[in-house]
């Protein structure tokens, strides 16, 4: 069964980073930076936490994995959106009068 999960992260180092976001691109969607949804199995959540444990500096990263719940169970109905994401602000244009 597969359960969706909210997997986030800080990562300190620049080039850890990329190479974490490059892997997580292939397991989920992002929904923020460093926050994807990701819909797995339990076999699926396995490899891929032995994929990210060889990049991450333990000492200095973070990765928190949240299961929210079976994806046909209405885990998909904890995660609330508000605003665009990744949408830059919109800046109103100053006008001289």
């Amino acid at each position: 069964m597969r359960n969706v999960h909210i997997i986030a992260y800080d990562i300190m180092e620049p080039r850890r980073y990329r190479r974490i976001y490059r892997t997580m691109c292939g397991h989920g969607d992002p929904l923020q930076y460093s926050v994807f949804r990701c819909a797995l199995s339990a076999e699926e959540l396995q490899r891929l936490k032995e994929k990210l444990w060889p990049l991450l500096n333990l000492a200095e990263d973070r990765i928190m994995i949240v299961r929210l719940g079976p994806v046909l169970g209405g885990g998909d109905d904890a995660i609330e959106y508000w605003g665009s994401p990744r949408a830059e602000p919109k800046v109103p244009a100053a006008r001289i009068v």
